[in-house]
């Protein structure tokens, strides 16, 4: 089936000038053989085994001498038969050994592109370009190329998908950026620390595994449970660590770049005019310190995170830069349902708030983890009022608001009048909002 943006073709690329990968390429596609094998290994574990007690050393070596040189000259094979070219109108990408893939990525289609090093690409000195495309879910990639190539690459496919003429896009070269936000280092350790999943997990590992173990007296069973809680507990801290080490933002005309990581280092871009939705998370711990953390939701691209954790002030300044002419509301301006929402949520319905602005729809939710959505009125593919029966006996409504992203804001358990004054309002708010917006194109002002 034909995505947009992306199309299969059997057909030669034709006279374009193609390229092929880095050399180290076939090191990365080498493992595809030795994968199968022990894939094959795990499938049958006690099989396996016993096969292994009958293997001789020498069977073994002749094993290996096979495996070894199919391995690599699959990896020499794939990389071999993959090139990639860029036309005036759009980046092909051919690829297979014996049943041949070409995609054609239109230019103008593209809206991220990403570079990603993970460690040994660093010592390596390549980097891998993943491309987000309109209309398509999984991530077209180049990898490897030399970094500095990759850097170029980059630069070239996003003039070009901004408009410059193919025969001056190679020499635009990469825009220039200015540091928004830089995350220290202490900051980002001790809102790990106090963040409420973190111990969750921990606590959980530690109190599961042993009640487990009295109950039922089976290590498997203890196993089964206590490295899953244990790899949550070690992905919520020290994976988000890893991964959000070296946070800096900054700002340049194709968008926000965002660059992070201690071991795989990425560089993203947040695209200009795709950002659907911006939410403000604030964990009850972090209130002391006022911090926030920063998520997104961008049509067709993977990035969720903006800022990891900040001080609110300089938090609200880069949502300015994301969304501009967007103020933040107050928790004083969010406006509470009735007290009779608690009929229908006890407590927390005392968490819930919502406010409209000339330029966004925002809800906040939660009592201990709040989160506060804003969603610019031209974001607004449509508006839903939803009422239950036991909202209808205390004349309560939820609106919800669809996005581009396919996320869904709501406005929870508001008085039924209000909620279609919302309703009728923010269907004229989002036509007028997408009569201003500013054109969703590469580096256009």
């Amino acid at each position: 089936m034909t995505t947009p943006g992306v199309e299969d073709a059997v057909e030669p690329a034709g006279a374009v000038s193609e390229r092929r990968l880095h050399p180290v390429t076939p090191l990365r596609r080498a493992w595809a053989p030795v994968a199968v094998v022990i894939g094959w290994a795990l499938h049958d574990p006690d099989q396996t085994q016993r096969q292994l007690t009958r293997v001789t050393t020498a069977t073994l070596l002749i094993a290996l001498a096979v495996i070894v040189p199919a391995a690599a000259l699959y990896g020499f094979l794939t990389w071999w038969f993959t090139h990639f070219a860029v036309t005036d109108a759009e980046l092909r990408i051919r690829t297979g050994l014996l049943f041949r893939r070409t995609a054609h990525i239109r230019l103008e289609r593209i809206q991220a592109i990403d570079v990603t090093q993970p460690l040994l690409a660093r010592v390596a000195g390549v980097a891998k370009l993943r491309l987000d495309v309109v209309g398509t879910d999984k991530k077209d990639e180049l990898a490897f190329l030399g970094e500095g190539e990759a850097r170029a690459l980059r630069a070239e496919l996003l003039a070009r998908a901004a408009g410059f003429a193919p025969e001056t896009a190679h020499e635009v070269g990469e825009a220039p950026s200015r540091q928004l936000l830089r995350v220290p280092t202490r900051d980002l350790a001790i809102s790990l620390v106090l963040t409420g999943a973190t111990w969750g997990t921990l606590a959980a590992s530690l109190v599961v595994p042993p009640l487990l173990w009295f109950a039922t007296h089976s290590v498997w069973s203890v196993l089964a449970t206590a490295v899953p809680l244990l790899g949550a507990a070690g992905a919520s801290s020290v994976g988000r660590f890893v991964g959000e080490y070296d946070w800096t933002v900054g700002e340049s005309p194709d968008g926000l770049r965002i660059d992070h990581g201690l071991l795989d280092r990425t560089h993203e871009t947040v695209p200009p005019g795709r950002v659907q939705t911006v939410r403000l998370v604030q964990p009850l711990l972090w209130r002391r310190r006022d911090w926030v953390r920063v998520e997104l939701d961008v049509a067709g691209s993977s990035n969720s995170v903006l800022v990891p954790v900040a001080p609110r002030e300089v938090a609200e300044a880069v949502v300015a830069r994301v969304l501009p002419g967007v103020t933040v509301p107050t928790p004083v301006s969010l406006a509470r349902p009735p007290r009779r929402a608690g009929r229908c949520v006890p407590l927390w319905w005392r968490g819930y708030g919502t406010a409209v602005t000339d330029a966004v729809f925002a809800t906040r939710h939660g009592l201990l983890r709040r989160s506060l959505a804003l969603v610019p009125h031209a974001k607004v593919q449509s508006v839903r009022l939803s009422q239950g029966p036991w909202q209808r006996l205390w004349g309560l409504a939820d609106v919800h608001v669809d996005t581009g992203a396919d996320k869904t804001v709501t406005a929870r358990l508001r008085d039924a009048q209000e909620a279609a004054e919302l309703l009728r309002g923010q269907g004229e708010r989002s036509r007028t909002g997408r009569r201003d917006a500013r054109p969703d194109r590469w580096m256009v002002s």
